[in-house]
Protein backbone atom coordinates (compact mmCIF):
# COMPACT_ATOMS: atom_id res chain seq x y z
CA UNK A 1 0.00 0.00 0.00
CA UNK A 2 1.21 3.18 -0.57
CA UNK A 3 2.09 5.30 2.48
CA UNK A 4 3.81 8.53 1.67
CA UNK A 5 1.57 11.40 0.73
CA UNK A 6 3.64 11.76 -2.23
CA UNK A 7 2.79 8.28 -3.12
CA UNK A 8 -0.52 8.74 -2.60
CA UNK A 9 -0.29 11.65 -4.87
CA UNK A 10 1.17 9.76 -7.65
CA UNK A 11 -1.39 6.93 -7.48
CA UNK A 12 -4.40 9.07 -6.86
CA UNK A 13 -3.02 10.94 -9.94
CA UNK A 14 -2.28 7.78 -12.41
CA UNK A 15 -6.32 6.81 -11.40
CA UNK A 16 -7.76 10.16 -12.22
CA UNK A 17 -5.63 10.28 -15.50
CA UNK A 18 -6.59 6.10 -16.47
CA UNK A 19 -10.48 7.38 -15.49
CA UNK A 20 -9.80 10.56 -17.79
CA UNK A 21 -9.14 8.75 -20.63
CA UNK A 22 -12.27 6.40 -19.67
CA UNK A 23 -14.51 9.47 -20.11
CA UNK A 24 -12.51 10.88 -23.44
CA UNK A 25 -13.50 7.22 -24.87
CA UNK A 26 -17.43 7.83 -23.35
CA UNK A 27 -17.69 11.15 -25.47
CA UNK A 28 -16.27 9.17 -28.70
CA UNK A 29 -18.05 6.67 -28.83
CA UNK A 30 -21.31 8.13 -27.79
CA UNK A 31 -22.91 5.09 -26.19
CA UNK A 32 -23.79 6.48 -22.69
CA UNK A 33 -27.32 6.60 -21.57
CA UNK A 34 -28.44 9.67 -19.91
CA UNK A 35 -31.50 10.38 -16.99
CA UNK A 36 -32.64 12.44 -13.85
CA UNK A 37 -31.65 11.71 -10.52
CA UNK A 38 -33.49 13.19 -7.83
CA UNK A 39 -35.79 14.93 -10.63
CA UNK A 40 -33.30 17.32 -11.99
CA UNK A 41 -29.78 15.98 -11.73
CA UNK A 42 -28.26 14.68 -14.72
CA UNK A 43 -26.15 11.91 -14.47
CA UNK A 44 -24.85 9.58 -17.40
CA UNK A 45 -23.46 5.68 -17.51
CA UNK A 46 -20.33 7.07 -17.79
CA UNK A 47 -20.48 8.72 -14.58
CA UNK A 48 -21.40 5.10 -12.78
CA UNK A 49 -18.57 3.16 -15.04
CA UNK A 50 -16.10 5.53 -14.12
CA UNK A 51 -16.98 5.82 -10.47
CA UNK A 52 -16.40 2.05 -10.23
CA UNK A 53 -13.47 2.36 -12.13
CA UNK A 54 -11.84 4.39 -9.76
CA UNK A 55 -13.72 2.24 -6.67
CA UNK A 56 -12.08 -0.62 -7.66
CA UNK A 57 -8.68 0.89 -8.15
CA UNK A 58 -8.80 3.03 -4.75
CA UNK A 59 -9.54 -0.88 -3.21
CA UNK A 60 -6.46 -2.13 -5.09
CA UNK A 61 -4.17 0.30 -3.41
CA UNK A 62 -5.79 0.99 -0.45
CA UNK A 63 -7.78 -1.95 0.86
CA UNK A 64 -10.56 -1.12 3.19
CA UNK A 65 -10.37 2.83 3.75
CA UNK A 66 -13.31 4.73 2.95
CA UNK A 67 -15.23 6.31 0.53
CA UNK A 68 -17.73 9.00 -0.81
CA UNK A 69 -17.99 9.61 -4.15
CA UNK A 70 -21.08 10.93 -5.86
CA UNK A 71 -22.96 7.72 -7.55
CA UNK A 72 -21.76 4.83 -5.84
CA UNK A 73 -21.17 6.04 -2.12
CA UNK A 74 -22.66 8.83 -1.22
CA UNK A 75 -23.35 8.42 2.18
CA UNK A 76 -21.56 11.41 4.28
CA UNK A 77 -21.67 9.83 7.47
CA UNK A 78 -18.34 8.75 6.59
CA UNK A 79 -16.83 12.29 7.28
CA UNK A 80 -14.39 11.43 10.18
CA UNK A 81 -13.34 8.10 9.13
CA UNK A 82 -9.53 7.45 9.95
CA UNK A 83 -8.91 7.51 5.97
CA UNK A 84 -11.36 8.93 3.82
CA UNK A 85 -11.37 9.06 -0.51
CA UNK A 86 -13.66 11.54 -1.88
CA UNK A 87 -13.82 11.25 -5.52
CA UNK A 88 -16.53 13.10 -8.15
CA UNK A 89 -15.94 10.64 -11.28
CA UNK A 90 -17.04 13.24 -13.41
CA UNK A 91 -17.46 16.91 -12.60
CA UNK A 92 -19.63 18.44 -15.02
CA UNK A 93 -21.67 15.70 -16.32
CA UNK A 94 -24.25 18.41 -18.21
CA UNK A 95 -20.94 19.72 -19.67
CA UNK A 96 -19.69 16.40 -20.30
CA UNK A 97 -22.67 15.20 -21.91
CA UNK A 98 -23.26 18.28 -24.45
CA UNK A 99 -19.56 18.43 -25.60
CA UNK A 100 -18.00 20.74 -23.68
CA UNK A 101 -14.56 20.85 -22.31
CA UNK A 102 -14.73 21.80 -18.79
CA UNK A 103 -15.28 18.17 -17.32
CA UNK A 104 -13.20 16.57 -14.21
CA UNK A 105 -12.07 13.74 -12.33
CA UNK A 106 -11.71 15.01 -8.71
CA UNK A 107 -10.17 12.49 -6.18
CA UNK A 108 -8.93 13.61 -2.76
CA UNK A 109 -7.60 11.45 0.16
CA UNK A 110 -8.58 13.19 4.00
CA UNK A 111 -6.98 11.85 7.36
CA UNK A 112 -9.01 12.31 9.94
CA UNK A 113 -11.38 15.13 8.58
CA UNK A 114 -8.14 16.66 7.31
CA UNK A 115 -7.36 17.10 3.76
CA UNK A 116 -3.94 15.97 2.45
CA UNK A 117 -4.26 15.09 -1.07
CA UNK A 118 -6.14 16.54 -4.05
CA UNK A 119 -5.84 15.35 -7.98
CA UNK A 120 -8.58 17.11 -10.33
CA UNK A 121 -7.39 16.25 -13.92
CA UNK A 122 -9.17 17.72 -17.13
CA UNK A 123 -9.14 15.38 -19.99
CA UNK A 124 -10.57 17.51 -22.43
CA UNK A 125 -7.81 20.31 -21.48
CA UNK A 126 -5.37 18.34 -20.97
CA UNK A 127 -4.53 19.45 -17.32
CA UNK A 128 -3.75 17.93 -13.79
CA UNK A 129 -4.13 19.67 -10.84
CA UNK A 130 -2.39 18.15 -8.22
CA UNK A 131 -1.40 19.20 -4.06
CA UNK A 132 -0.52 17.22 -1.18
CA UNK A 133 -0.49 19.01 2.49
CA UNK A 134 2.36 21.19 3.15
CA UNK A 135 4.04 20.64 -0.13
CA UNK A 136 2.35 23.04 -2.25
CA UNK A 137 0.18 22.59 -5.55
CA UNK A 138 1.10 22.28 -9.49
CA UNK A 139 -0.63 22.27 -12.84
CA UNK A 140 0.81 19.38 -15.03
CA UNK A 141 4.19 19.30 -12.82
CA UNK A 142 5.11 22.81 -12.70
CA UNK A 143 3.99 25.20 -9.57
CA UNK A 144 1.44 27.07 -9.35
CA UNK A 145 0.36 30.46 -7.22
CA UNK A 146 -2.78 32.09 -6.64
CA UNK A 147 -3.47 35.42 -8.09
CA UNK A 148 -1.92 38.46 -6.84
CA UNK A 149 -5.55 40.40 -6.89
CA UNK A 150 -6.23 43.56 -4.50
CA UNK A 151 -9.10 45.02 -5.71
CA UNK A 152 -12.54 44.23 -6.60
CA UNK A 153 -12.72 45.91 -9.77
CA UNK A 154 -9.68 43.84 -11.31
CA UNK A 155 -11.09 40.06 -10.38
CA UNK A 156 -12.27 37.98 -12.15
CA UNK A 157 -15.05 35.88 -10.02
CA UNK A 158 -16.87 32.30 -10.83
CA UNK A 159 -19.61 30.81 -9.16
CA UNK A 160 -22.35 28.38 -10.15
CA UNK A 161 -25.95 27.67 -10.10
CA UNK A 162 -28.29 25.12 -8.02
CA UNK A 163 -30.46 22.15 -10.46
CA UNK A 164 -32.73 23.32 -8.50
CA UNK A 165 -34.43 26.60 -10.21
CA UNK A 166 -36.57 27.32 -6.85
CA UNK A 167 -33.38 27.81 -5.15
CA UNK A 168 -31.58 30.04 -7.81
CA UNK A 169 -33.48 33.62 -6.91
CA UNK A 170 -31.94 33.85 -3.88
CA UNK A 171 -28.36 33.92 -5.53
CA UNK A 172 -29.73 36.71 -7.90
CA UNK A 173 -28.22 39.69 -5.21
CA UNK A 174 -25.21 37.81 -5.10
CA UNK A 175 -24.62 37.63 -8.88
CA UNK A 176 -25.89 41.32 -9.38
CA UNK A 177 -23.45 42.86 -6.30
CA UNK A 178 -20.22 41.00 -7.97
CA UNK A 179 -21.48 42.36 -11.29
CA UNK A 180 -21.01 45.44 -10.17
CA UNK A 181 -18.08 45.74 -8.11
CA UNK A 182 -15.99 43.25 -9.49
CA UNK A 183 -14.66 42.43 -13.06
CA UNK A 184 -16.83 39.89 -14.61
CA UNK A 185 -18.18 36.37 -13.81
CA UNK A 186 -17.22 32.99 -15.26
CA UNK A 187 -19.94 30.34 -15.23
CA UNK A 188 -17.93 27.39 -16.09
CA UNK A 189 -19.66 23.98 -15.06
CA UNK A 190 -17.05 22.68 -12.93
CA UNK A 191 -16.58 23.69 -9.17
CA UNK A 192 -13.92 21.87 -9.28
CA UNK A 193 -11.69 23.60 -12.19
CA UNK A 194 -13.40 26.79 -10.91
CA UNK A 195 -11.63 26.19 -8.41
CA UNK A 196 -8.29 24.99 -9.59
CA UNK A 197 -8.26 27.97 -11.94
CA UNK A 198 -8.05 30.18 -8.69
CA UNK A 199 -5.49 28.22 -7.03
CA UNK A 200 -3.48 29.03 -10.63
CA UNK A 201 -4.31 32.82 -10.51
CA UNK A 202 -6.55 32.45 -13.64
CA UNK A 203 -9.50 33.45 -11.45
CA UNK A 204 -9.42 35.91 -8.29
CA UNK A 205 -12.86 34.77 -6.23
CA UNK A 206 -14.66 31.81 -6.78
CA UNK A 207 -18.25 31.23 -4.29
CA UNK A 208 -20.64 28.77 -4.33
CA UNK A 209 -22.58 25.61 -2.24
CA UNK A 210 -21.81 22.35 -3.88
CA UNK A 211 -21.53 19.07 -3.19
CA UNK A 212 -18.36 18.03 -0.87
CA UNK A 213 -17.05 15.96 -3.92
CA UNK A 214 -17.17 18.56 -6.18
CA UNK A 215 -15.35 20.69 -3.85
CA UNK A 216 -12.58 18.32 -1.57
CA UNK A 217 -9.85 17.54 -4.38
CA UNK A 218 -9.66 21.73 -4.96
CA UNK A 219 -10.27 23.24 -1.97
CA UNK A 220 -7.02 21.74 -1.25
CA UNK A 221 -5.47 22.43 -4.16
CA UNK A 222 -5.97 26.31 -3.87
CA UNK A 223 -4.85 26.46 -0.44
CA UNK A 224 -1.66 24.92 -1.33
CA UNK A 225 -0.92 27.61 -4.23
CA UNK A 226 -1.68 30.24 -1.27
CA UNK A 227 -5.60 30.91 -2.21
CA UNK A 228 -7.20 31.84 0.72
CA UNK A 229 -9.92 29.18 1.16
CA UNK A 230 -13.08 29.81 3.64
CA UNK A 231 -16.50 29.91 3.95
CA UNK A 232 -18.79 32.89 3.90
CA UNK A 233 -21.00 31.06 7.62
CA UNK A 234 -20.02 29.16 10.28
CA UNK A 235 -18.90 25.63 9.64
CA UNK A 236 -21.26 23.06 11.95
CA UNK A 237 -19.56 21.47 14.36
CA UNK A 238 -19.58 17.82 13.34
CA UNK A 239 -18.53 18.69 9.97
CA UNK A 240 -14.92 18.67 9.10
CA UNK A 241 -13.89 22.45 8.33
CA UNK A 242 -11.98 20.75 5.12
CA UNK A 243 -15.28 18.74 4.24
CA UNK A 244 -17.74 21.92 4.26
CA UNK A 245 -18.70 22.52 0.85
CA UNK A 246 -21.61 24.81 1.47
CA UNK A 247 -21.33 28.95 1.11
CA UNK A 248 -17.54 28.29 -0.27
CA UNK A 249 -15.38 31.36 -0.85
CA UNK A 250 -12.00 30.86 -2.12
CA UNK A 251 -10.32 33.81 -3.53
CA UNK A 252 -6.59 35.61 -4.11
CA UNK A 253 -5.73 36.97 -0.35
CA UNK A 254 -5.62 40.40 -1.15
CA UNK A 255 -9.75 40.06 -1.86
CA UNK A 256 -11.02 37.52 0.27
CA UNK A 257 -12.47 39.99 2.74
CA UNK A 258 -13.57 42.54 0.50
CA UNK A 259 -15.55 39.59 -1.12
CA UNK A 260 -16.74 38.24 1.59
CA UNK A 261 -18.33 41.73 2.79
CA UNK A 262 -19.78 42.06 -0.55
CA UNK A 263 -21.43 39.13 -0.79
CA UNK A 264 -22.77 39.33 3.04
CA UNK A 265 -23.89 42.68 2.42
CA UNK A 266 -25.85 40.79 -0.98
CA UNK A 267 -27.50 38.38 1.34
CA UNK A 268 -28.93 40.90 3.60
CA UNK A 269 -30.92 42.37 1.46
CA UNK A 270 -32.34 38.98 0.46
Amino acid sequence: MPNTLTQRLQTAITIAEEAGRMIVKAREEQTFGQRLKSGDELVTDADVAVDQLIRERLEAYFPGEARLSEELSPDQQQFNAPALWVVDPIDGTVNFANGLRHVAVSIAWFENGVSQVGVVHAPFLGETFAAAKGQGASLNGATIQASSATELSHTLVATGFPYQKADREALLKRLSAVLGQCQDVRRNGSAALDLCDVACGRLGAYYESVSPWDSAAGWLIAHEAGASAGHLYSVPDDIPHDLYSRHLLVTAPGVFEAMKALLYKADSEV
